[in-house]
């Protein structure tokens, strides 16, 4: 089947999809992205998804390129040209083409870029079995990780890392010595006493859409959450850790810098979020 894209009004071939070379994303990451799961054909969290995109072009005021809604019906509209069931959108907003200069331009329309993707499966059958590594590097952002922007050569090359080390994510570490987050997820343990650990939302974090839905999950299922800051000691001597994004889902973590989190095997909290979570997308409504 072939693959479509959409650009600033226009369905067409994935492969004839492009931007202007001064668009202010190429040139400055002057930008925005969501990405959004599908799953059996439903959008997971998508107002979810939605109303972050709205926070973080407010924060860095710049336009909707269409009323909120239109955007909605574009995406369900490429999700259903593409015939994807089991995937992920990829939508990105950006400040428009220009002339190069730092000031915002005036009287720019914003760029609308999106695509779509399949996936096979989103985690393999043996990470959910066994759990997969963590390795630690300093945290090297900007200092507005809420608002979720195209700039991300820091998290790149924290990726970078950890696939270099044979490890499937890095975690961040701020100057404290706390993890602040994965550099494509957010990051979680559950203590000995089994309470649900994740990092309380700042400007130092970005607030996951999963991550507030398995907040939410964990709440009504009685499990205890602490929404703090947590060391790499804490980690390690917890009885589970994860990690949570669009595409994870709850993913065990069983290793961090090559030393076991508890007994070296994804735990029971983890599981029971993971499929919470798999069970409330697929009670949601088809897109």
């Amino acid at each position: 089947m072939a693959r479509w894209a959409y650009v600033n009004g226009r369905y067409l071939p994935h492969r004839q999809a492009a931007v202007h070379v001064e668009d202010r994303g190429f040139q400055f990451a002057d930008g925005v992205y969501e990405v959004v799961t599908l799953l059996d054909g439903r959008f997971a969290d998508l107002d979810g998804h939605m109303e972050r995109l709205g926070r973080s072009l407010s924060e860095l005021r710049m336009d909707w390129p269409a009323v909120p809604r239109v955007v909605t019906m574009i995406a369900r509209e490429l999700v259903r040209r593409n015939g994807v069931r089991n995937g992920s959108l990829y939508l990105q907003v950006t400040r428009g083409v220009a002339p190069r200069d730092f000031k915002f331009p005036a009287n720019v329309p914003s760029t609308l870029v999106m695509t779509v993707k399949r996936v096979s499966a989103f985690a393999k059958p043996e990470q959910l079995e066994k759990g997969v590594a963590v390795v630690t590097v300093p945290d090297i952002r900007w200092g507005r990780c809420d608002i979720k922007t195209v700039g991300l050569l820091a998290p790149v090359l924290a990726k970078q890392q950890a696939a270099e080390s044979g490890a499937y994510e890095a975690w961040l570490i701020d100057p404290d010595g706390r993890v602040t987050e994965g550099s494509s997820s957010n990051a979680w343990i559950v203590t000995q006493d089994g309470v649900l650990v994740t990092r309380a939302p700042s400007q130092k974090i970005l607030n996951g859409i999963t991550r507030q839905s398995l907040l939410r999950l964990a709440g009504e299922r009685g499990i205890p959450v602490e929404e703090r800051s947590f060391t790499v000691e804490e980690a390690l001597a917890a009885r589970e850790a994860f990690v949570s994004s669009a595409g994870t889902f709850a993913l065990p973590v069983t290793r961090i810098d090559g030393k076991p989190v508890g007994e070296g095997r994804p735990g029971p909290v983890t599981r029971t979020l993971r499929q919470a979570y798999l069970d409330y997308v697929a009670a949601g409504v088809p897109s």
